[in-house]
């Protein structure tokens, strides 16, 4: 080899040579660093396949056993946390941030105690560890959601999350429907709102409300008028603390949260969610994505989807059974971008809203007919590489036009989820493009747990919400008054849904829309 090298270059001037070898080492390292192609690992028009009774299945489910869990140490909520603060050897775990600051973290354990507190209040007040008991949570995404949340799961309890946008007559219907003794709120507003409903005696089971903020004397004593004990959540986790009680785990089947939706129609409807319902939604994205994307505990996602709608309680699982941070928004959505340059996510859950503010944007910075070109040409070419299975972010496009786009999400993306609504073919493909990263599309229902067919990797067509994940079969129906019939691949995805009942306790409301 060595007479072989001499015999080519020596002859060669020392310049030549060297410039040689440096191009020859730029080959070398080119080939060891570049990605490696996300190539599909199914046949693309065929993604699905029918089972007796005329539901279909992602074609990867071998057999017709529906996925519970990923992990034999996570198959409730209450496990999924403690396999996170096991898998992050108690890393951090949830990320707060005031204007202009870092984010401060709390720790794995620091989050579990507090709920252990919590639960221990909830049980000296009168509570019981059963999933009969109903506990309120009226507060906008911040650590202590996921503490209330974490309390009740703790001691085998539900959460029932409550949101301004259902309105003041829909937050009294819920209360009363399941009967809440006691809510846990964030702000005094929205106490004052509760107490008002009791005033007017709208509300009758309301007896204790635990306060995330600061209140003042005067809305404990209108409380106290009422019947209704006000304290802080401070004071609850050191009453929590005093009278310590040992955790009681519920079982995968036990009731976890009952999500209220507006519906379409009529008073809000309760979608009855069990521990197994969650974790299975979480495992089968796990699963869909295996070979793509592992999550770890380096990996963080921001909150700012609202944490009372199924699709961020799916998200936030895939992240504690993990071992992976989140980090909270300040609350006002104007200030994302800053949160996210901050942050520096790796994981970003969103919808088509919030990437269509982006997209047009961009398109309209984009304002000469030079730098439309360059823009198109850009998306074009990395798309070109994207149906080939490269994605990255350090082509010359990336340099040159979408570097400044990656730096508004923080410059870290591996994964992008949307769901919630439909995203336009367009913005798909230019996100696709410009991110350099995963993109996908999901379609759910809250009252399936969220999310029912996910993009398979590899396919980066748009138009579609991918097959169907492993926790769940799909049926296409009938809608004769709206000529949509399954025996043409149309037809709405509702409550003949084939699923298991330890998976969906619900079905969904009708979704219409034609069946790629």
């Amino acid at each position: 080899m060595l007479f072989i090298f001499n015999f080519l270059f020596s002859p060669l001037p020392t310049p030549a040579l060297i410039c040689i070898l440096t191009f020859g080492a730029a080959i070398f390292l080119w080939l060891i660093t570049r990605p490696q192609p996300v190539l599909p690992l199914l046949d693309l028009n065929n993604q699905s396949v029918g089972i007796e009774g005329g539901a279909r299945k992602g074609i990867s489910q071998k057999n017709n056993d529906l996925i519970s869990h990923c992990f034999s140490d996570a198959t409730t909520m209450y496990e999924v946390f403690q396999r996170g603060l096991a898998i992050s050897d108690n890393g951090p775990c949830l990320g707060y941030r005031k204007p202009n600051q870092p984010y401060r973290w709390l720790s794995y354990k620091q989050v579990s105690d507090r709920a252990e507190y919590l639960g221990s209040y909830l049980l000296h007040k009168g509570y019981k560890s059963s999933p009969d008991q109903f506990v309120g949570i009226f507060a906008q995404n911040r650590p202590e959601w996921i503490i209330s949340e974490l309390a009740c799961y703790t001691y085998s309890m539900v959460a029932v999350p409550l949101y301004d946008t259902l309105g003041p007559e829909a937050i009294v219907y819920i209360v009363n429907k399941a009967d809440i003794a006691m809510v846990i709120c964030d702000t005094p507003q929205k106490a004052s709102v509760l107490i008002e409903n009791v005033e007017k005696g709208f509300t009758l089971s309301l007896k204790v409300v635990i306060l995330m903020d600061p209140f003042d004397d005067d809305l404990k004593q209108r409380g106290e008028k009422s019947g209704i004990e006000i304290l802080s959540l401070y004071d609850a986790e050191n009453l929590g603390k005093e009278h310590f009680r040992k955790p009681v785990p519920p079982s995968p089947e036990d009731l976890s949260i009952i999500c209220f939706t507006s519906g379409t129609t009529g008073d809000p409807k309760g979608a009855m969610i069990t521990h197994q319902n969650i974790v299975s939604n979480a495992s089968a994205f796990l699963k869909c994505v295996e070979h793509t994307f592992e999550p770890t505990p380096d990996d963080v996602t921001i909150s700012y989807l609202p944490l009372a709608h199924m699709f961020e309680r799916v998200v936030q699982t895939v992240v504690y059974c993990c071992g992976a941070r989140v980090g909270f928004f300040q609350g006002n959505i104007r200030l994302l971008a800053d949160d996210m340059n901050t942050l520096k996510p790796t994981l970003f859950p969103t919808v088509p809203r919030v990437l269509n503010r982006i997209y047009d944007k961009v398109q309209n910075e984009a304002k000469t007919p030079l730098k439309k070109f360059l823009l198109n040409l850009a998306v074009a070419s990395k798309f070109k590489e994207l149906q080939k299975g490269i994605i990255r972010r350090d082509s010359f496009w990336d340099k040159l036009i979408f570097a400044k786009i990656q730096a508004s999400l923080g410059g870290r993306v591996r994964i992008i989820v949307t769901g919630a609504a439909p995203i336009s073919a367009p913005v798909m493909t230019f996100f696709r493009a410009a991110m350099g990263c995963q993109v996908y599309e999901a379609y759910g229902q809250t009252e399936c747990t969220a999310g029912c067919t996910f993009t398979s990797p590899g396919d980066w067509t748009s138009g579609h919400v991918g097959a169907p994940l492993t926790c769940n079969y799909v049926k296409l129906e009938d809608v004769a008054d709206m000529d949509y019939f399954s025996v043409n691949n149309e037809g709405e995805v509702g409550r003949s849904c084939r699923c298991k009942e330890s998976h969906f306790r619900r079905l969904a409301e009708n979704w219409e829309r034609k069946w790629p």
